[in-house]
């Protein structure tokens, strides 16, 4: 697995297309919804494995945050521990960035994942695209 920072429009173009797939396709977002005015400002991640774009995500800075968003990989690799490795891959720019805290909206199915690199739950359960979420949080300091 090759994850990289964003730094062409063919890289943006296939980490959109992994977007589409997962959470509009799959999951029933609308696509006005999954694309907003945030994608032009933020940090962008794709990963390949061959060359072959198989997960994505974006990174925001929202106050004292770093946001984590749209983390999606496809169905066909899912199970493969890439979702870790994304996740540490963003807090490191997070860190570089100067910010020592992490934020994200979690699916709600996907608590423990999040609970196991360190998050903790702050919210209570709220929907996003009509999809049960949660917020949570980890101190990047430790």
């Amino acid at each position: 697995m090759k994850i990289t920072e964003v730094n062409s429009e063919r890289e943006k173009n296939d980490a959109f297309q992994i977007r589409q797939e997962v959470f509009v396709d799959e999951q029933g977002v609308s696509m006005e919804e999954e694309m907003d005015e945030y994608d032009d400002h933020a940090i962008h991640f794709v990963g390949y494995i061959d060359q072959r774009p198989v997960l994505a995500s974006r990174l925001r800075f929202v106050d004292e945050y770093g946001k984590l968003e749209r983390i999606c990989v496809v169905k066909d690799e899912r199970g493969n521990h890439y979702g870790n490795q994304i996740i540490g891959e963003m807090e490191e720019t997070i860190k570089k960035h100067g910010y020592f805290k992490a934020k994200l909206n979690a699916q709600k199915y996907a608590e423990e994942f999040y609970k196991k690199l360190g998050y903790q739950t702050i919210s209570d359960e709220f929907l996003d695209a009509g999809i049960p979420h949660i917020t949570m949080v980890k101190d990047l300091s430790i």
